[in-house]
């Protein structure tokens, strides 16, 4: 078979494995068996949660309070809401949604318990938040996140009591400033009774959930969801990058405390992030059932474990593709080096000279820089003279990932397209990448993984030649690698690409090195005119995102920011 037979069936493979891994499952209708979460049944609570807005303090919302007490209730839970007066600075932020000055206004907490076997041993608790920001009625935000540990209670609950006690905890003041978390987990005697912790969020109306957050010294908190979430999703990068972020949740309210915590959400549809088009009929009921799964698998292993899981170092964790949790100690990423430095050395004994190597370095540092600058370029363009709003940006993600596509692939046919590269030349391709993952491995060992991996990955093939077995090894280690880097380029066009798509370039090189031992080159006409048809489609998608108009998606109250 030809080498461009197998990088087409390489790319093809890659590409199906990236859909696979970015795609929530499909919804579990109302009629699944009772122990199963079903979103179907979850869809219920959504749509009466989430008929209409429902800001803390408001009328609205205590009917959605009402309504989540009455169905714990039901369930069999002890349920007991508990009020607190909201903190100066959100009575300030509640006044500006409402359009009404409340200077002390009353957040109420709703909590349920479904009692255990053994009441002395720590609890499990779930959480979520059931107040909404102004205008938004957040059937994701964070609606989504309520119905789905109701359903996981109801689902626990048909397998027979529990071993221990569940408690369920529906925080008010989130959208505020995690009001009702930092009360419970700073007053209420009852947070002396809690172990674990599982928060569920959402940023935007569908798409995967992955696991994003999670206390420190997370080695046996992630030992026990390996063995227990059947299709997960997440990776310590995203713990590692979390960390930096300014973002907050209701789970950090937990950190420094003696609670080991996951924090779970998705994402995806990210044009309905506090819209007022986050209707019911929006929510995307793939990631309702991909919450509710992961949460649901995840509480029975805790409510078993005996004990709870402690403090253990910190490890490296991804989801392969969503098949399983792949969990390793973080010094193992320094064996994967070692183990690539070997490869490497084998592969360019098979031909071409330094001069070859320092080619082959340079067209790679090219690709990365070049596409940095495009994506840069692009991103500038797209955005008018007029001050940013930051929801009109989330609106416009999946153009600017089809103009990060496009301009990322001009990159790579003009700093690769018409290259041959002899072995040497391949090895030093692959250079910039590997003194990139022994820094990474020095400095943040458990983000490493994305660049240490695949960089040793790209050397076995290297050193497997040009052989017929040689050109199959490539295919298998490289289709992985493409669709890992399809779903992680996605993944940081959704989370950061309105302010910093040059971060896709990593992916894009790490994708590239993974099959360039398949690629012939091209002619240089060849390259040039699917290189500049590519730029037009860029600068295209650029254009359309800067001259329409604000998003009807926008919240109200970011209209005129």
């Amino acid at each position: 078979m030809s080498k461009r037979l197998i990088l087409l069936a390489a790319l093809v493979l890659g590409i199906l494995l990236g859909i696979r891994a970015t795609t929530p499952p499909a919804p579990v209708g109302a009629d699944a068996p009772p122990q199963v979460f079903a979103a179907g049944r979850a869809m219920a609570d959504v749509r009466m949660i989430a008929a209409r807005p429902h800001l803390a303090a408001s009328p609205e919302n205590a009917a959605v309070r009402a309504h989540i007490a009455g169905r714990m209730a039901a369930m069999g839970m002890a349920v007991h809401e508990t009020p607190f007066t909201a903190p100066p600075e959100s009575a300030k932020r509640l006044a500006w949604w409402s359009g009404k000055d409340v200077p002390a206004p009353v957040l109420t907490n709703v909590i349920g318990v479904l009692p255990g076997k053994d009441r002395s041993l720590p609890s499990v608790l779930l959480m979520a938040h059931h107040d909404t920001v102004g205008g938004s009625p957040g059937a994701a935000d964070d609606t989504a996140g309520v119905a789905s540990l109701l359903e996981t209670v109801r689902a626990v609950r048909a397998g027979g009591q529990p071993a221990r006690d569940l408690i369920v905890l529906i925080t008010d003041g989130e959208e505020l400033g995690l009001d009702g978390a930092r009360h419970f987990f700073t007053a209420d005697p009852l947070r002396a009774h809690v172990g674990a912790v599982i928060n569920v969020e959402a940023r935007g109306g569908g798409g995967r959930t992955t696991l994003f957050e999670t206390s420190a010294d997370n080695g046996a908190a992630i030992g026990r969801a390996a063995g227990a979430i059947a299709r997960p999703g997440g990776s310590s990068l995203a713990v590692f990058i979390y960390k930096v972020l300014p973002n907050d949740t209701d789970l950090t309210e937990t950190r420094g405390g003696p609670w080991t915590g996951y924090n779970f959400a998705f994402i995806g549809r990210p044009q309905l992030y506090h819209s007022p088009k986050a209707t019911p009929d929006a929510l995307d009921q793939g990631a309702l059932q991909d919450m509710g799964a992961q949460v649901l698998d995840l509480t029975r292993a805790l409510l078993v474990a005996e004990p709870l899981p402690g403090r253990a170092p910190d490890v490296v964790f991804f989801d392969a593709l969503g098949f399983a949790l792949v969990v390793y100690p973080a010094w193992v990423g320094w064996a994967m080096l070692a183990v690539g430095a070997v490869c490497l050395g084998l592969a360019a004994r098979r031909g071409g000279g330094w001069r070859d190597g320092l080619a082959g370095a340079a067209r790679m540092l090219a690709l990365i820089g070049l596409a940095g600058v495009m994506l840069w370029a692009v991103n500038a363009l797209s955005i008018g003279p007029n001050k940013v709003n930051y929801y009109d940006r989330l609106a416009a993600i999946p153009r600017l990932e089809v103009m990060a596509l496009c301009g990322g692939l001009a990159a790579f046919l003009l700093a690769l397209g018409a290259w041959r590269a002899k072995p040497a030349g391949l090895v030093g391709a692959a250079l910039p990448l590997f003194l990139l993952g022994l820094v990474l491995q020095a400095l943040a060992p458990t983000a490493a993984y994305i660049v240490v991996l695949p960089v040793m990955l790209a050397a076995l093939a290297m050193a497997a030649g040009e052989s017929a077995g040689g050109r199959l090894v490539t295919l298998a280690l490289g289709a992985p690698v493409i669709g890992y880097m399809i779903s992680m380029g996605h993944f940081v066009m959704q989370g950061v690409g309105p302010s910093l798509p040059m971060a896709a370039a990593l992916p894009l090189a790490l994708a590239v090195l993974a099959v360039l031992p398949l690629w012939d080159g091209l002619s240089a006409r060849t390259v040039r005119m699917v290189a500049a048809v590519l730029l037009v489609a860029a600068l295209g998608t650029a254009l359309t995102v800067r001259l329409d108009p604000l998003a009807e998606t926008v919240p109200p109250y970011s209209a005129d920011k």
